[in-house]
């Protein structure tokens, strides 16, 4: 949907060309895009990361690439690949849902960059930030984005609804708004910013933790290759941080590592959003595209707390709030 929508029809509609390679191919990508001739790249947030682990080489600065279309790219990633391959990354939000009815880009001038953002919204929709009673949520703090598309029409140009559910198209149309589940915030500019999904955030004592923010924490320690954070259940706390860390080197001691890691995660965060939890893997679960499987890591990671398998820091986080 993301590149016909974006990169078909929008070629077809100017006039252009569209490249298609028959899959993905990181050793080849640069000589790929040099042999086109291409001005525009379209690829999913995770390939950047991909490109950046390969060697430098000389055709990757061959091209004549004005921008790459990279929704998702991981902001840990975004300046090395601009400054690396002299190419600017445009963001943007849009869902399967919506269609061009409802989306953001920072493709709209005055374009927005940083953290996150995924720019401003189209002229053709009207949105809501809004809290869990749907109150408006004040400038510069996340609420689940509401959408629906000017006029009288407010469904016009969104999908017609999911297939023989009628029941779940009418839950995300609620008093003429659709709710897309994706938490955000805007700034005085009018620049909108990406928190993250309601489902993985992790509500702790009344807290919203976004799982993003930690993740991006914890990537800070030169110690992890991989982290996946996600809440578990917790009767005291509602819900509490759980991390799974895959190291970049044997670990002798697991205990000794998450502890040091939890406290140097505590430099970059509140100490309520450090985690509770930790869990010391080789790898983490990933979609067919190379994501996280963020349901599967939720389910494993509720698991290894109820059989004790997981590394309990919630006392070690007690001591930070003091400390």
């Amino acid at each position: 949907m993301n590149a016909l929508g974006c990169s078909a029809v929008g070629m077809m509609v100017l006039g252009g060309a569209v490249v298609p390679l028959d899959r993905f191919h990181a050793n080849r990508w640069w000589q790929c895009v040099a042999d086109s001739g291409a001005t525009v790249v379209h690829c999913l947030g995770v390939i950047p990361a991909i490109l950046l682990q390969l060697p430098a080489t000389e055709v990757e600065r061959q091209h004549r690439v004005r921008f790459a279309f990279a929704p998702g790219v991981d902001v840990r990633h975004r300046a090395t690949f601009e400054e690396r391959y002299r190419i600017p990354i445009v963001e943007a939000w849009a869902m399967t849902e919506t269609g061009g009815a409802a989306a953001t880009t920072t493709a709209r001038e005055p374009a927005g960059f940083g953290a996150r953002c995924v720019g401003r919204p189209s002229d053709s929709m009207e949105y809501r930030l809004v809290d869990d009673q749907g109150a408006d949520v004040a400038l510069g703090k996340p609420g689940e984005l509401l959408v629906r598309a000017k006029g009288d029409a407010p469904r016009a140009g969104f999908f017609s609804g999911y297939l023989k559910d009628e029941e779940a198209t009418e839950a995300a149309w609620q008093d003429g708004w659709f709710h897309t589940g994706d938490l955000v915030f805007a700034d005085h500019d009018g620049l909108m910013y990406f928190f993250d999904r309601k489902k993985t955030i992790v509500r702790r004592s009344g807290e919203n933790i976004g799982v993003l923010e930690v993740e991006s924490a914890l990537y800070m320690d030169t110690r992890i290759g991989g982290c996946a954070v996600t809440p578990v259940p917790d009767d005291f706390r509602g819900e509490e941080v759980f991390a799974f860390i895959v190291p970049n080197a044997t670990v002798d001691d697991a205990d000794m590592l998450a502890t040091s890691i939890v406290k140097a995660c505590a430099e970059r965060l509140a100490y309520h959003k450090v985690p509770g939890y930790v869990a010391i893997v080789d790898e983490l679960p990933l979609s067919s595209t190379r994501k996280l499987a963020r349901g599967e890591i939720k389910t494993l990671a509720a698991a290894a707390v109820a059989a004790n398998r997981a590394i309990d820091m919630r006392q070690l986080k007690a001591k930070l709030r003091h400390a």
